[in-house]
Order: structure tokens, then sequence, then C-alpha cells
């Protein structure tokens, strides 16, 4: 069987010390095994391995506070997205990199990409009627071309931590808002604080004490949420929403609006 590019293998193997789930059908070459005591946790943030700068002037120019996109300007600045973007294909992570790097990296990568499909299509009224935009294969990074599944569910749902679920961004509106900054593995935490916070106590969700009228995101993603002190779903919205919800209260999942979120 053809061996994947070494820097996919250094990841499955970094992932897998945070999750038992595995890739079946792929070979690994043993030299890359990181050890078991390597440095993954948020706490600690190495050197700097790529510069997100341009992204960040990107979402600052074309991202409002609201995380509705001026698609229509952007599309002038596509040159400068596809410079990032092969910016991030030519220096992808290896086994240097920490877990702030890399979750910063893949994040960034994927809403950049996902700006990039709409633009490439645009106009569009949703990023569902472009063909299989989650699916295929349209990003390359590191000499194989990968798609946004891959990121989400390959790499970023892997390393165990919910709340990439409110950093990426899917381009609708029903999605967590797009933030109109990039993401840096020396802020990363409170970003992802930020952007899980925001998204619990916004409108994509209606909470009260008796009933609680949630994202689908919840019940499409649930078991990701499992991973902290408070195992079940409840526990993790608490942690977060102003209005405190218990066993009692009623959970229903909101309808997805997948409109495009696009500055009008």
């Amino acid at each position: 069987m053809k061996n994947l590019p070494s820097f996919t293998s250094i990841l499955f193997l970094l992932f897998s010390l945070h999750s038992c789930a595995t890739f079946s059908s792929v070979d690994f070459d043993n030299q890359h095994i990181i050890d078991g005591n390597s440095d993954l946790s948020l706490g600690n943030s190495s050197s700097k391995k790529v510069n997100h700068n341009t992204w960040n002037e990107l979402l600052k120019k074309h991202v409002q506070a609201n995380g509705l996109v001026d698609y229509n300007e952007f599309i002038k600045d596509e040159a400068k997205l596809s410079n990032y973007l092969k910016m991030l294909s030519l220096n992808h992570p290896d086994s240097t990199w920490n877990r702030r790097e890399v979750l910063a990296y893949y994040i960034n990568l994927y809403n950049a990409a996902t700006i990039k499909l709409i633009i490439e299509n645009y106009p569009v009224k949703s990023i569902k009627d472009i063909s299989r935009p989650w699916s295929k294969n349209r990003i390359l990074i590191g000499g194989e071309m990968i798609s946004l599944n891959t990121i989400e569910h390959g790499i970023l749902r892997k390393m165990n931590e919910p709340r990439i679920h409110f950093a990426l961004n899917c381009a609708s509106i029903s999605c967590p808002k797009l933030s109109n900054e990039a993401f840096t593995a020396h802020k990363i935490e409170q970003q992802l604080e930020r952007v899980t916070n925001d998204f619990i106590n916004s409108k994509e969700n209606n909470i009260s004490i008796s009933e609680a009228k949630i994202s689908s995101i919840f019940k499409w993603y649930k078991k990701d949420f499992l991973v902290y002190e408070k195992k079940d779903l409840i526990g993790f919205i608490n942690q977060y929403s102003k209005v405190k919800i218990n066993s009692n209260t009623r959970i229903s999942y909101l309808d997805y609006d997948w409109s495009l979120n696009e500055k009008i």
C-alpha cells in the first residue's frame, strides 16, 4: 500500500495519544512515532511555526463583528488568500509542533479553505449548492490533496477538543460566526473559550430553565462534548450558558439555516 506523506503519519500518532480512534486502512512509518511524554497540552506554547498575519488582515478587512462576510470585496483579495493557503501547504505540522500550534493551523486552514471555496463558486445562496463541498479533495497540504471533512473529522475531532465546533465556520447562517481574527498558538485557549461562550449564549440557542432549544451541532456531535469533567451535554452547556439547565429541562434541536453567511 502506498504510504501517506510523513506529516499525515505524524499527526495520526500525535492524535492517537488522545483518542483510541484509528485509520484502519493506512500504514504508518515507525520512525515518526512520537514519545508518549510529548508536550501536547494547551498549557504550553512553543515557538511560532507559521505566520497567520495575512489571514488575520483578510478577516479584519472582510468579516464583520457579527461574522457576516463581504464576499464581493473578499473576491478582490483572492490572490492574497491563495498565497496564504499556499504558505500553509508548504509549512504543515510535523513532530516539533505542539497542540496549540496544530489546533490554530487546522482551524485557520479550514476557515480559509471554506472562504476560498465560496469565492470560487460565487455567487451562491448556500455552500450546499456547491458539489461535494466537504468531501471533495480540494486542499493541497504537503503534496497531498485533502478535503474539509479530513480536516474536521480526520484531524481536529480526533484531538478531543470540543470547542473546535465553535471555531470552524461552514459559511452558513446557523454556523458559529466566523471570527474576524486568526487563531494563533499563543491566544488559542482564550479564543476557543470566547467563541464557545459567544455561540452558546447567541440567538442560535434559546435556553431557559424549563426548555432548551439548542443548535443541531449539539445533536450531530453530541459525543464530542463528553470529554470534560461533566460527562454529559448538559454539563458542557452549563460551563458557558448564562442560564443553567438540568436533567428536567426539555431539550430540542433547532433547524439549521444553511443560507450563505453573507453581508447584505
